[in-house]
C-alpha cells in the first residue's frame, strides 16, 4: 500500500512540475508539440490550433500547451545543436513549410540511417528548388537548420537551367554533376506542368500501342505494367489515384493524388507496399501504414 501511494504522490508531483514547465519545440501544420518531464514523453495540442513554427510552450492540462512566444534565435541555434546534422537538397515543398529533399552524399544518408530516401523537411524558413540545406534530426522527423552556404553555388545554378529548359534527367551534364543531383532534379521536373504533358502523352501514345494488340505480355513491359497496376490498385482501394512511379532500387517512388486533387509524393518498399516515407509529418510511424491505408490517414489529417 505504501508503494502505491509513493507512486501516486510522485504523479502527482510530476504532473504539478509539468505545469509549471515551459519548453520549446518545433510545431508543424496541424501537428502536434513533445516534451520530457522527469523522463516521461508527453504529447500536447498546441494553442492557437494554427501555430506552425518553433515555440516556447507551456502546457495548460494534460493534453494541451499554450504558446508563450516564438522561440529566439539563440535559443533555436542551442536547440538544434542537440540534434544531429544531415546535408540535403531541397526538391519542391509539400505543405506549407514543409519541403521533400533529397540527400546530397547517398552513402552518407546510407550510413546513418541505413537506408537512402527522399525525406520530409519541416519547417524550412528559406531556400527554394535545389538549395543545398543542413537539417537537423531527432530520430523521428528532419528539421530546417540553414542554407549550407559552404556548398558551391554553381551546381544549383546549373540545375535551374537544365529545368527551365525541361532538359530529360538522363540528359542532364555539367562539370561537378553528382547521381544525387540527377535524382533531385528528377523530383523537380516530376512536378513542372511541361513534364507531366510530356509523359501524359507518352502513356497515352503507349496505351494506343497497347490497344492496337503490340505483343507486350512478357518481358520487362509486363513487368512495368504489373507494379504499375498493384500501385494503381492499392490507391484506388484506399481513394487515391496514381500520377506516376519511379524504380528506386529497394523502393518506388510514387507520386498520387488524394479525392480533392492534392498532391504527395511518398517512398513505398517494392515487397509489401508499406510506408518508407509518406512526405508528411506522421511522427515517425510511417511504417505503421501502407500505401492503401496511407491515403486515408492523409486525407484526415487535412
Amino acid at each position: 500500500m505504501a508503494d502505491i501511494d509513493k507512486l501516486l504522490n510522485q504523479i502527482a508531483a510530476q504532473e504539478t512540475q509539468l505545469q509549471d514547465t515551459e519548453f520549446l519545440a518545433p510545431c508543424v501544420q496541424g501537428g502536434k508539440v513533445r516534451t520530457s518531464v522527469a523522463n516521461l514523453i508527453y504529447t500536447f495540442t498546441p494553442q492557437p490550433r494554427d501555430f506552425e513554427g518553433w515555440g516556447i510552450f507551456r502546457p495548460v492540462d494534460e493534453k494541451t500547451a499554450e504558446v508563450v512566444e516564438e522561440a529566439s534565435l539563440p535559443q533555436l541555434a542551442e536547440y538544434l545543436k542537440l540534434l544531429k546534422p544531415l546535408r540535403l537538397r531541397l526538391a519542391y515543398p509539400l505543405r506549407s513549410l514543409t519541403w521533400l529533399a533529397y540527400p546530397i552524399n547517398e552513402s552518407d544518408m546510407q550510413q546513418r540511417l541505413g537506408i537512402v530516401k527522399p525525406v520530409p523537411v519541416h519547417l524550412v524558413s528559406e531556400g527554394a528548388a535545389f538549395e543545398p540545406i543542413i537539417a537537423r534530426s531527432d530520430g523521428t522527423a528532419f528539421w530546417f537548420d540553414e542554407i549550407d552556404r559552404r556548398a558551391e553555388p554553381q551546381p544549383t545554378e546549373q540545375l535551374r537551367e537544365q529545368l527551365e529548359q525541361v532538359t530529360l534527367p538522363d540528359q542532364v551534364r555539367f562539370a561537378g554533376m553528382t547521381p544525387e543531383m540527377v535524382t533531385v532534379y528528377e523530383l523537380v521536373l516530376q512536378q513542372t506542368p511541361a513534364y507531366q504533358e510530356r509523359e501524359h502523352h507518352r502513356r497515352q501514345a503507349r496505351g494506343a500501342e497497347g490497344a492496337g494488340g503490340a505483343g507486350e505480355a512478357g518481358g520487362a513491359g509486363g513487368a512495368e505494367r504489373t507494379d504499375e497496376q498493384q500501385l494503381r490498385d492499392a490507391l484506388q482501394m484506399g481513394g487515391g489515384r496514381l500520377r506516376t512511379f519511379r524504380d528506386r532500387g529497394e523502393f518506388w517512388q510514387v507520386e498520387w493524388t488524394t479525392r480533392d486533387g492534392e498532391r504527395h509524393t511518398s517512398a513505398i518498399a517494392k515487397g509489401d507496399l508499406t510506408v518508407m516515407s509518406s512526405g508528411i509529418c506522421l511522427s515517425g510511424c510511417d511504417r505503421d501504414f501502407d500505401l492503401q491505408s496511407l491515403v486515408g490517414v492523409i486525407e484526415a489529417r487535412s
